[in-house]
């Protein structure tokens, strides 16, 4: 049998981040799901009403809150992915580093097209 092995040491910060972020994920991509789908049909939502909606503050802090978690679960994964495959040393710290440029980069992104929406640029 082989042995298992995974770079997430169970009671880290990582290890526990992954999880509170996977179940804050599973909360807010069900009411996601619920307002564009049950209180607002998809076949009705326009663009007007996406602003509207932005313009809440407290939909636009979990919209914004779902993008933060949602960028960190995806990366934080795929770069412990990537070590329980064997990337170490040299390589391993330019990938961290990049997947970090990278989050930042779209965490502002996002949060940049929301306030926009939102109409507070």
């Amino acid at each position: 049998m082989a042995e298992r092995y995974s770079s997430f040491a169970p009671g880290g910060t990582g290890w526990l981040l992954q999880r509170i972020t996977a179940a804050f994920l599973v909360v807010v991509l069900a009411f996601h799901f619920f307002l564009l789908h049950f209180v607002n049909h998809a076949a009705e939502i326009e663009f007007a009403g996406t602003q509207a909606r932005m313009e809440n503050v407290g939909y636009f802090l979990t919209m914004v809150s779902f993008l933060i978690a949602g960028t960190f679960h995806g990366v934080n994964g795929v770069y412990n992915a990537l070590i329980n495959q064997g990337l170490d040393g040299t390589q391993k710290k330019v990938v961290l580093a990049v997947l970090v440029i990278a989050s930042l980069a779209l965490i502002a992104q996002g949060t940049y097209v929301a306030t926009t929406m939102a109409g507070w640029t």
